[in-house]
């Protein structure tokens, strides 16, 4: 076996712990009225945030081994576990807890509780997906096939966000509307987001784009534009940036789809 570098290791690893400590932080929640609703919504900040500082791991590890030159085999499949962890497990596990909230109702409690399962087991095979395509071709890597499993959990953690009284004040909306939509929107979107994840979209390389991207002004505006969302609504800016990300595709493909149909029934008349 070759050596192992240390630094992206190390980072690596980061990203996965960051997964660990965002379950074990996300199951102190109980939404029955043991916890009162600030305590709630800090533990479901807590394990968003650690959920986004697993995707910063996970872009710097790829970065140092870059920049080290020193990318290998073994690299690539322990990203590949530490996002299962970190993108797969704990944004299910997530749910689980936005989940509580339908308590009251066990049929769409047990919903919830499949589509857990159903985006876990997706993000899985997304991955593996992933690594056998790379491998294969070594194209694969500048733009994804399907939303890729960081862009997913980032989708459903920033609904554990975005159910805070924080995200309410900063729309200056009453706090149990955006709850409720946040509730609501919280299975719906996960499995949204779980079927695009194996579906054949493409998607853009974001850190690839912006890190080693050059001379392409629309992507410094695209840049700016994020960070200035962030500065304005921060705890709105995740649901939307993330959104807008998983979203643009699809929707891209269906307009296109859209506009083809009236050239296409033209043509069939002609004939």
């Amino acid at each position: 076996m070759n050596r192992i570098p240390v630094l992206p290791t190390l980072l690596t690893l980061g990203n996965g712990i960051c997964g660990f400590a965002a379950i074990a932080y996300l199951s102190k929640i109980r939404i029955d009225g043991s916890m009162g609703r600030q305590e709630v919504d800090w533990y479901f900040l807590i394990g968003a945030g650690l959920i986004l500082l697993g995707m910063v791991f996970d872009v710097l590890d790829g970065l140092a081994a870059r920049l080290a030159r020193c990318t290998s085999e073994f690299g690539a499949q322990l990203d590949s576990l530490c996002d299962a962890v970190t993108f797969g497990a704990a944004p299910a596990f997530m749910l689980l807890r936005l989940g509580q909230e339908w308590r009251e109702r066990p049929v769409v409690a047990t919903l919830v509780a499949v589509v857990s399962a159903v985006y876990l087991a997706c993000a899985i095979l997304r991955l593996a997906r992933y690594n056998c395509e790379s491998a294969a071709d070594q194209s694969a890597s500048k733009r994804f096939r399907g939303l890729p499993s960081p862009a997913a959990a980032g989708c459903v953690a920033s609904l554990a966000v975005l159910r805070s009284d924080l995200a309410a004040s900063w729309l200056g909306l009453e706090s149990p509307a955006v709850q409720q939509f946040a509730c609501v929107w919280a299975p719906l979107g996960t499995l949204t987001a779980a079927l695009l994840m194996v579906s054949r979209f493409s998607y853009p390389h974001l850190s690839k784009h912006v890190l080693r991207g050059r001379g392409r002004f629309p992507a410094i505006v695209q840049v700016v534009l994020a960070v200035a969302v962030v500065a304005v609504v921060p705890h709105v800016a995740f649901f939307l940036l993330f959104w807008s990300y998983a979203l643009f595709s699809p929707l891209r493909a269906l307009v296109t789809w859209a506009r083809r149909q009236p050239q296409t029934e033209g043509t069939a008349r002609v004939e």
